[in-house]
């Protein structure tokens, strides 16, 4: 099954999701009959299916022994979250609100971490009532849940997250690597574990995160490689035995032409090999992988009507009522250097064979609020449905939607 799927090219996403009198279908349901139940354009719609057949595929590509753990921050929709926490291990947070949801989502507090650079001291008391772990990444917090630990009469349950001196090659955010606000620089690791030792916390374990969005697979086996190796020596200063080691995460999709999709075995036989040695060399500590666009991005799609169609000098606009303030990533405003098209198509005419160049755009008043740019599409009419592909993580929660006083679009998991 993964290898079938790991030789498509980029937009054979697409073909995830089935089609049905020419129309897409998501969650077995026909687009429009979709738009009709979200009661309103713009939605998003994710479709439950897609979703356990990610988490299944990933559970039969890894190591049985390999924790797998969700990092909210892809897609909050509560509705989602509390799915997800039914097929994963654990859930990451950054922040006591995800903390609080994915807690009503019914994941279990031992199996929650908390990481984040910016943890206020209120956050870092409700962590500890709550009984999650934190990932610590200042020493500014360890007093502060010594405090906590000491005030509530319970343990804080500590990680350091670790700025490794080395970053994920050709990823398409770095996390780690040089001066970051990410984390604690992993020569100033020794002397935190220390401290922890005397302030009498609840010491886990580390946690590793390198970069994001990355399609290469021997980069991320190199980046898992180091961060083991690094959290083996760093280990020889534990005021404890290490039971949690964060590998992070860095799995990417494709999204724009040329890209491949990531190759699964050579990473899974590469954690293989480091859970073989952990077993020696760390024996009380379970490896833990933390992904989020790999698990929900391309389950996803964002749905916005056309309401305009006009030429502008030779130039075919289709004028949408949604754009870059529900879906800021697909505008390329959400850390594309140059901008790239996400696949786009005209949801209710997928099985057209007649098409034309078009921009599509949405309907802010800033030149910024493009969905795609001079793209072959169906021919679209004004009442037709644009659908962005790859939607699944950062969409809405990543979207200014308060921008320029537009209404909010929904959200459906079918």
């Amino acid at each position: 099954m993964i290898d079938a799927i790991a030789s498509k090219p980029v937009h054979a996403a697409m073909s995830q999701f089935e089609r049905r009198d020419g129309e897409l279908l998501v969650g077995g349901q026909k687009l429009s009959i979709l738009a009709i139940r979200a009661g309103q354009t713009p939605f998003y719609a994710y479709d439950r299916g897609l979703l356990r057949t990610r988490v299944a595929q990933l559970r039969q590509a890894m190591p049985a022994q390999l924790k797998l753990h969700y990092a909210m921050k892809a897609n909050p929709m509560p509705a989602l979250v509390g799915m997800m926490a039914g097929l994963v291990d654990g859930i990451d947070v950054a922040s006591a609100g995800e903390m609080k949801l994915a807690l009503n989502a019914g994941a279990d507090p031992q199996e929650i971490s908390f990481a984040g650079p910016g943890k206020r001291d209120v956050e870092l008391l409700q962590a500890v009532a709550a009984g999650v772990l934190i990932n610590v990444e200042s020493p500014r917090e360890l007093p502060v849940l010594a405090s906590a630990s000491q005030e509530l009469g319970l343990p804080a349950r500590v990680a350091l997250r670790v700025n490794p001196d080395f970053e994920l090659k050709g990823s398409g955010m770095k996390m780690g690597g040089g001066p970051k606000q990410f984390g604690i620089d992993a020569e100033q690791i020794p002397k935190n574990l220390a401290w922890i030792g005397r302030l009498g916390l609840a010491f886990e374990g580390f946690h590793l995160f390198a970069g994001s969005q990355n399609l290469r697979a021997e980069a991320i086996c190199e980046a898992q490689a180091k961060s083991y190796h690094l959290a083996l020596r760093l280990a020889e200063h534990a005021p404890s035995p290490v039971k949690f080691l964060n590998l992070g995460g860095g799995f990417g999709i494709p999204y724009f032409p040329g890209e491949q999709r990531l190759d699964l075995a050579p990473i899974a036989d590469n954690l293989q090999r480091l859970i073989d040695r952990a077993s020696s060399e760390l024996p009380q500590a379970g490896l833990v992988i933390e992904l989020g666009r790999y698990l929900v991005a391309e389950a996803g799609v964002y749905v916005t009507r056309i309401i305009d169609r006009k030429m502008s000098r030779g130039q075919l606009y289709l004028v949408a009522d949604g754009g870059l303030n529900h879906h800021l990533a697909a505008s390329g405003n959400f850390g594309q250097v140059i901008r790239k098209n996400y696949p786009v198509t005209i949801g209710n005419k997928a099985g057209e064979s007649a098409r034309e160049s078009a921009s599509v755009v949405g309907p802010l008043c800033t030149p910024l609020d493009l969905l795609a740019d001079r793209i072959e599409l169906p021919i679209a009419e004004v009442g037709d449905l644009v659908v962005v592909f790859q939607s699944g993580a950062y969409g809405r929660s990543a979207s200014p939607e308060g921008f320029l006083g537009h209404p909010n679009c929904v959200e459906l998991l079918v």
